[in-house]
């Protein structure tokens, strides 16, 4: 007689303190402390469930722990934008919110979407993520103080923010030094680096910001690789109703330094000024064609890496 199996999937709620965990179909839940002792609990009931799937929330960093540790013993892992989550529980009526209710709501969520596992950062990656982050934090800074010294009146007001600024630009250099040693002493970043640089209008930070927030570019389509970073048009269509496409979406750092990248290709990549004069001429509005030059340069970015080709005008 044949037995049958049946899969199951997990949720996972983090927080600062505590992880919830449930089981589904078993309908098993788990409360631990989020500490060394409750990560080892977590992982070896997991490692005994052998689940088809898990989710789990981002959740600012905190969930960047537990997912590496169940993901290094082979479980697949997915994790998740809260707001995915939070739809998708509203739309099964789930309205109170709790950390058990939201446990709940992801194994759910699990069994029913499957989003899918994608491989998580490794540490040098997490390192390279951290490292661009802290610097647009302190670029972010430095144009805070910058429009207060255009406004500041009295003298040890100036002093003050000029002091800081030079200190801003003094910290935001030796990151820059720092991940420039980071990407030309590893091989593969190396190599990424190269092949990326490779391509008119796109710069260092264009190339660090793809490497750290999107590790995934040269593996995926050109249609997903759209997708995940946002700048897939999207339909809005309804009977004989014919809406505008729009983007909406993805992963904001990663469409901010396409954007520069964009303007700048525009002017310097012969392929991208190409593609946006036979826009302009077809009437389309001036960000309808930036937005479109995002992903032609995007689209060509996967193609280089995913090749292992350098950008060649006769292939573009």
């Amino acid at each position: 007689m044949n037995e049958t199996i049946v899969e199951k999937f997990v949720g996972i709620d983090v927080s600062k303190s505590t992880l919830d965990v449930c089981i589904e179909p078993l309908g098993q839940t788990l409360h631990v402390a989020y500490d060394e002792a409750g990560v080892r609990q977590v992982v070896s009931r997991l490692k005994e469930v052998s689940p088809a799937l898990i989710v789990i929330e981002a959740t600012g960093g905190l969930e960047v722990r537990i997912a590496t540790e169940l993901a290094g013993i082979g479980l697949p892992v997915a994790v998740i934008n809260p707001r995915q989550a939070r739809d998708f529980a509203k739309a099964m009526g789930r309205l109170a919110k709790t950390d058990q209710v939201d446990a709940a709501v992801l194994a759910a969520f699990a069994k029913t979407i499957r989003p899918q596992a994608r491989p998580l950062k490794d540490a040098d990656t997490r390192a390279l993520d951290d490292m661009v982050s802290r610097r647009r934090q302190l670029i972010g800074i430095r144009v805070q103080e910058t429009l207060r010294l255009g406004t500041a009146a009295s003298k040890p007001l100036q002093k003050s923010l000029n002091q800081h600024i030079a200190w801003l630009d003094k910290r935001i250099a030796e990151i820059d030094t720092d991940l420039t040693r980071r990407l030309r002493e590893s091989d593969m970043w190396r190599t990424k680096d190269d092949l990326l640089r490779s391509i008119p209008g796109v710069g260092a930070v264009t190339t660090l910001t793809m490497l750290a927030k999107c590790p995934e570019l040269g593996t995926l389509n050109r249609r997903e690789i759209a997708a995940l970073t946002g700048v897939a048009p999207l339909a809005n269509d309804s009977g004989k109703h014919r809406g505008k496409r729009f983007v909406w979406g993805g992963r904001a750092d990663v469409r901010t330094v396409l954007y520069m990248a964009a303007l700048s290709a525009i002017s310097c990549n012969d392929t991208i000024k190409a593609f946006a004069q036979r826009l302009r001429k077809a009437g389309k509005p001036p960000k309808v064609v930036i937005v479109a030059c995002m992903r032609k340069l995007l689209i060509i970015m996967n193609s280089v890496l995913k090749n292992n080709t350098p950008w060649n005008l006769k292939n573009a």
